[in-house]
């Protein structure tokens, strides 16, 4: 399990000196659907992280704003690739097989490739993009990122087709997808759908790793 240490945001002081994000939430959806106003990303199984990058330093934190010492080397990794740049992205830290595919069981025992799979560039060399649509924020990920490397690459982002993404998924054995409005800024209120796959196999006997281990102690109790 990832080594993580926690901060309350009104202490949070970031490696990197980039203003602290509050991450958008996701909201559970029961079916997928098709939409022109909207994208369709496959959801990888991994470690919800915002990468804080810049000249200063590079640190990955949960959602829940802990820091995931344990990655790093892979903070390392990405800034080799990306050079000394500003940038903050929204994603999931993924540990790929040899095929490519994010299993979160080589994640939670230290195994397979880590690499970081972004969906979201929220600020660049002392621009905050948040206020710019899902479209813009697109654009901008695709300059930053022309081509895919080892540790950092960006997740397929489908148009309009959240059924046919929805049917690959199940195919491949992933976790669901995620629907995501065109025109949305990065802000709290925004509503990102998930779409969950129930036939995923890795789904199955999954705990909430960031849950207090007292609070999951005393579930089972009750269960």
């Amino acid at each position: 399990m990832p080594t993580r240490t926690r901060q309350t945001p009104s202490d949070l002081r970031l490696v990197s000196g980039l203003p602290a994000i509050e991450p958008i939430v996701l909201t559970t959806h029961a079916e997928p659907f098709d939409d022109p106003e909207w994208f369709f990303e496959p959801k990888y199984d991994g470690f919800r992280g915002i990468l804080y990058s810049s000249r200063k330093g590079c640190e990955i934190r949960s959602r829940r704003d802990f820091q995931f010492d344990r990655f790093n080397e892979l903070c390392r990794r990405i800034t080799a690739v990306l050079g000394p740049r500003d940038f903050i992205l929204d994603g999931e830290v993924v540990a790929l097989n040899r095929q490519g595919k994010p299993v979160f069981r080589d994640l939670l025992r230290g195994q397979g490739f880590l690499a970081f799979a972004a969906f979201d560039l929220l600020w660049l060399d002392g621009t905050d993009m948040r206020q710019q649509p899902l479209v813009d924020r697109k654009k901008g990920l695709n300059e930053l990122l022309p081509e895919d490397t080892a540790p950092l690459y960006k997740i397929l982002t489908l148009d309009e087709h959240g059924r046919a993404l929805f049917s690959a998924i199940k195919k491949m054995d992933l976790e669901g997808i995620v629907a995501k409005r065109k025109t949305d800024p990065y802000a709290p209120a925004t509503e990102w759908y998930k779409i969950k796959n129930a036939g995923y196999t890795q789904g199955e006997g999954r705990v909430d790793l960031f849950r207090p281990r007292e609070r999951r102690r005393a579930e089972r109790v009750t269960e």
